[in-house]
């Protein structure tokens, strides 16, 4: 808990400030109890007006300072604990931006989601409680049993005797609920996740019909959530009114028999008010504590999960500045590369080796499931390998900073992603200090210039959540575009013109032939017509290297590679082709 802990120094100053005010608060609550004692003892009693009157005024200003001092109280406290929270996401956020695939895949990414939003709100709330409930309750209690034994001695050790009833009661209604609450949490994640899947797969879910299945899987974890959530509120259903009850029962006592020593002559009837404005608002601060306190577990099982983010070492970290240099520029190489995804029990890489070289077109196909994909993430050194090396520039790019190695490198996912903002916006996030030529350049270059310049607002055009308002091949195109905008040494295209037409796909790799000349060019893919005239083709096969060379020479050599061909290929355009690369040869 030191670490969240350190998130509180920044805000220490409006804390004290907070709890300064609560205290002289609390102190004027206790002070009207007395002066009401007094006013009824002796001016009352004795008729005496003016001494009523600047009691009334006393009181009246009493009540008005308590009044401002809670309000400043509530502000600073407020203030605490939210600038606490915002600087607690902030700090979760930059952590997980540190994460690689594999760190997410531990925590998972709706539980993410929900430690940054449920989990920091509660530890905000319960702050707000122990700042305003929990911390003052102690000192109400001591003080209002000093005065109520300056008071009374019997009352007040009658006082004593409620109050350990009630601390007993509560504790053995809390012991039960603290349990819930962690159950509660769990729930919530499942539920987070549930619904994170039913809202982005949508399309999937209505193109097969499953809406019923999907509703029914909603419904269940909604009713597990209900059902802990139920049990949660009946902790409270029965503590609250128990609590209360206790409260006025011990009212009515100290009427009773604050009544029969009234009668005996041994305590004046100012004192009986004293007494149960001196009893009220101890247990009321009891039972506002006991629910304040009720928060608590939550808050700690909340704080433990950010914890979990904030401990977690990432798999891939930069190791001590130095300097880098090499006398080249855009080669890559896999030197004899093994990795494995975590918890499965086979790498998918076996001993992948090849370079990759500028100013060439490195293609990578195979079946699916064989690691085409997995490669490209590796690049980008998004998963830590288990054996041999991968090169930039014959540097090992584990000795690169994270940040200069993916400066270095133009990737494209599988998954086109865009931002919510505009279409310039989104291009210019490959550099942000690109200027609009630049930009119309990367493009032209991605073929999307055009259907851009179509739009009624051009590159001003809005672009929504995850670019779900443009189609598919429209969004592979600004996503090339952005990395083509940043002039890397390597680019990289995880199958990313699966949704352009046979057109556009030609027309785009014949403009990326005359960009990319210093770079080294690596494209996966599905489609042996986009890598027909790569320099080099990799085909994989489980895993494993089953050929490499050009597109004639694993017709002749590459077994898998000719299977993949037959598939896609026509007899003519198998013969075309292999008449193509004996003229080459």
């Amino acid at each position: 808990m030191r670490k969240l802990l350190h998130f509180i120094k920044p805000h220490k100053n409006m804390l004290a400030g907070a709890v300064i005010f609560l205290f002289f608060n609390n102190f004027t609550a206790m002070f009207i109890p007395t002066l009401t004692a007094e006013l009824i003892n002796v001016g009352v009693a004795n008729r005496d007006i003016p001494y009523i009157y600047r009691t009334c005024i006393l009181m009246l200003t009493v009540a008005v300072l308590g009044g401002v001092s809670a309000i400043v109280s509530a502000i600073m406290a407020s203030k605490a604990t939210a600038g606490f929270c915002r600087d607690l996401r902030e700090a979760v956020f930059i952590k997980a931006q540190q994460y690689s695939l594999t760190d997410f895949q531990t925590i998972g990414t709706a539980s993410m989601i929900t430690r940054c939003t449920n989990d920091i709100n509660i530890m905000q709330r319960s702050g707000m409680m122990f700042l305003r409930i929990l911390l003052p309750a102690p000192l109400m209690t001591i003080v209002g049993l000093t005065l109520a034994f300056r008071t009374n001695v019997r009352m007040a050790c009658f006082f004593i005797a409620v109050i350990v009833f009630f601390s007993i009661m509560a504790y053995l209604i809390g012991r039960k609920a603290i349990p819930l609450f962690q159950q509660l949490q769990r729930r919530m994640d499942r539920l987070t996740y549930v619904l994170r899947e039913g809202i982005t797969g949508v399309r999937v879910i209505r193109a097969f019909n499953r809406e019923e299945f999907e509703k029914n899987r909603f419904v269940e974890s909604c009713h597990d959530y209900r059902e802990i959530a139920v049990k949660t509120g009946r902790v409270f259903a029965i503590l609250l009114p128990s609590l209360f009850l206790i409260l006025d029962l011990s009212v009515a006592s100290v009427i009773w028999f604050g009544g029969i020593q009234v009668t005996n002559g041994s305590m004046e009837i100012g004192s009986i008010f004293a007494l149960i404005e001196y009893l009220t608002i101890i247990l009321f601060c009891g039972v506002m504590a006991v629910m304040g306190f009720m928060e608590i577990p939550r808050a700690l099982s909340s704080a433990v999960r950010i914890n979990e983010i904030l401990n977690l070492t990432p798999e891939i970290r930069d190791e001590p500045a130095s300097d880098i240099k090499s006398n080249t520029r855009g080669t890559l190489e896999f030197q004899d590369v093994t990795f494995q995804y975590a918890n499965a029990e086979e790498p998918v890489l076996s001993h992948i080796s090849f370079t990759a070289k500028p100013g060439q077109t490195t293609a990578i196909i195979g079946g699916t499931g064989s690691g085409k994909s997995t490669i490209a993430n590796l690049i980008p050194h998004f998963y830590e390998i288990h054996e041999g090396k991968i090169l930039l520039n014959g540097i090992d790019i584990r000795k690169y900073p994270q940040k200069t190695l993916r400066d270095r490198i133009g990737f494209v996912p599988q998954k086109a992603f865009l931002f919510r903002g505009t279409i310039e916006s989104n291009i210019r996030f490959g550099k942000q200090d690109a200027t609009i030529d630049e930009i119309h350049a990367a493009a032209k270059v991605a073929q999307a210039h055009d259907f851009i310049e179509g739009l009624e607002n051009g590159y001003q055009s809005y672009v929504a959540q995850a670019g779900s308002n443009l189609s598919g091949g429209q969004k592979q195109r600004v996503a090339i575009a952005r990395a083509l905008v940043k002039k890397p040494e390597v680019y990289v295209f995880d199958d990313s013109f699966s949704a352009l037409d046979f057109k556009t796909d030609s027309l785009l790799r014949k403009a990326l032939k005359e960009e990319v000349r210093d770079s080294a060019l690596i494209i996966v893919a599905q489609r042996i017509s986009t890598i027909l005239d790569a320099d080099q083709i990799i085909v994989l096969d489980d895993g494993k290297v089953a050929g490499i060379g050009t597109h004639g020479e694993l017709m002749k050599s590459c077994p898998i590679y000719q299977q993949i061909a037959a598939t896609q290929l026509s007899e003519k355009e198998l013969q075309g082709k292999e008449d193509h690369s004996h003229e080459q040869a």
